[in-house]
């Protein structure tokens, strides 16, 4: 019989947690160095070594992966012998406490994203809880836990659907990945639950994601079942669009397919898809009466020694000089080392901006002839100005874009993924430009800014208004003052070669 201390139980959460946020999996970090290794698109390749090359810096700087620093889901298996001693929390409270303590470390203090009243004030819990908790009681005296930190660019392209029980699931997912977009950060694995009822398989889909990555193996030794013949052919079909690293299109979207089923309803095929990003984060340890868990961090040798390069294409832009005539110069796909000033804005400093300008009120800032960074930094510790300040999900600032464009004089926007048809056409009638930043690769952006202030919304905590300085930050041009966007041309390309490829193996 095992006897638990409460204690344990926060210092292994808060642990683990502080663990995750600067060290991937081994195997998600060899998953992503092959996948860079046999990669073909240029714009790919770069992406993925961006990636790489920050997980490398966190490692040795202990500083998050990205500047989401994620909502944390838990699942503990809980023994029916399990005993406690002393405790005067509940399970819950005992690892909500450990997320608080995690998330307030001084010395790697972790962006604080979860709000309360989220239909209404959506005000900011400061301190990251409370946790989403699952639990199953098992035989045993043991307590086991899978800790995960989720991102909210790659959980909000979850997918759900009820199928037919005669529906093909493979092509539910083949339509419905293309619509995901690339907020996502591919690439990463697709968690599928499969059965059940509805919040079943949204359970399942979390769940497996938990696992290691280990499609190769699977493949080599060839499927056993019905499940591992569809992460296969899933795997292999969802590569095949061409939708790449970030989105850019290339040979790899996808490092493995997930699936866990459960029996359901003769009437039902309930389905669920969730994304796992390029800041894949879990861990997994057991309490069994013995002290806190002790999570081994990686071997150095398990990091690629990866460097990005200037490429001889490489434009490079002082946004404080910069005209709207030279911008219009710049070609969808290009790569640009930004220096100068930028501000900073998302959803929440967007949304007031845009209720300001509806009002005929003074903005705080003026943006005419300036770039805005989609981001919410981590806070700094010791002598940096920042923390990890990856860009956000761009998408969902496209239903402000035409606003801010017409009203402000804005140059160009700064995000991660692709924009949508409104925001283009925006884009393409303001002669503006939207540039892409790699998500995933939050520590490495940081390091080329030089100076940060908050100018503006200070009450809104990290969606506050930044004036950063930077230092050739390294951006894709994403959408030309054209309209061109590199995220319906890359895809396109990459997916007929890679279809002419397939057929030349076929003959």
């Amino acid at each position: 019989m095992a006897v638990i201390k409460q204690d344990d139980v926060i210092q292994s959460v808060a642990d683990a947690l502080q663990y995750i946020s600067y060290y991937h999996p081994v195997d998600f970090i060899q998953a992503v160095h092959e996948a860079y290794e046999r990669e073909e698109s240029p714009a790919a390749r770069d992406a993925m070594a961006q990636i790489l090359i920050n997980s490398r810096m966190c490692a040795t700087g202990h500083r998050p992966i990205c500047q989401d620093t994620g909502i944390v889901t838990v699942f503990a298996r809980v023994g029916m012998n399990v005993q406690w001693e002393g405790a005067t929390m509940s399970l819950d409270d005992m690892i909500n406490e450990g997320v608080r303590q995690a998330y307030n470390n001084p010395d790697n203090v972790l962006r604080a994203s979860i709000l309360a009243d989220p239909a209404g004030k959506r005000t900011n819990t400061k301190d990251n809880t409370p946790a989403v908790i699952h639990y199953q009681v098992v035989p045993g005296d043991s307590i086991e836990f899978d800790v995960a930190a989720k991102g909210g660019g790659s959980e909000n392209k979850s997918k759900m659907v009820m199928l037919n029980p005669s529906d093909s699931i493979v092509d539910w997912v083949l339509k419905t990945v293309p619509t995901m977009g690339a907020g996502w950060c591919p690439p990463g694995m697709l968690g599928i639950g499969i059965g059940g009822t509805a919040e079943k398989a949204a359970v399942l889909a979390k769940e497996s994601l938990m696992d290691s990555i280990d499609i190769h193996e699977l493949r080599a030794r060839g499927p056993q079942n019905r499940v591992e013949e569809l992460r296969l052919e899933i795997m292999d079909k969802v590569n095949a669009l061409g939708i790449g690293a970030q989105g850019l299109g290339g040979l790899t979207t996808v490092l493995d397919i997930k699936i866990k089923d459960y029996p359901t309803h003769a009437a039902s095929l309930p389905v669920c898809m969730i994304p796992n990003c390029a800041a894949t984060r879990h861990a997994h340890f057991v309490l069994d009466g013995n002290g806190p868990a002790v999570l081994e961090a990686p071997p150095m040798d398990a990091y690629p020694d990866i460097t990005w390069e200037v490429g001889t294409g490489v434009r490079r832009a002082n946004m404080d000089t910069l005209t709207p005539e030279e911008v219009q110069t710049w070609k969808s796909g290009e790569t640009v080392l930004l220096s100068g000033k930028m501000l900073t804005g998302r959803d929440a400093a967007h949304k007031r901006m845009v209720d300001m300008l509806n009002k005929g009120e003074e903005l705080p800032v003026d943006l005419k002839g300036r770039f805005i960074y989609y981001v919410g930094p981590v806070d700094p510790v010791r002598e940096e100005v920042v923390g990890p300040a990856g860009p956000t999900t761009a998408t969902r600032m496209d239903k402000f874009t035409r606003p801010i464009l017409e009203q402000t004089g804005l140059l160009g926007m700064i995000g991660k993924a692709e924009r949508g048809p409104i925001a283009i056409d925006a884009i393409k009638d303001h002669k503006a430009v939207y540039l892409m930043a790699v998500g995933g690769a939050a520590y490495l952006v940081a390091q080329a800014i030089k100076k940060a202030e908050v100018v503006a919304f200070p009450e809104l905590g990290m969606e506050a208004i930044y004036e950063f300085e930077v230092e050739d930050m390294p951006v894709t041009v994403a959408v030309d003052s054209t309209g061109e966007s590199a995220h319906i041309t890359g895809p396109a390309i990459w997916q007929k070669k890679i279809a002419e490829s397939l057929a030349v193996e076929v003959k």
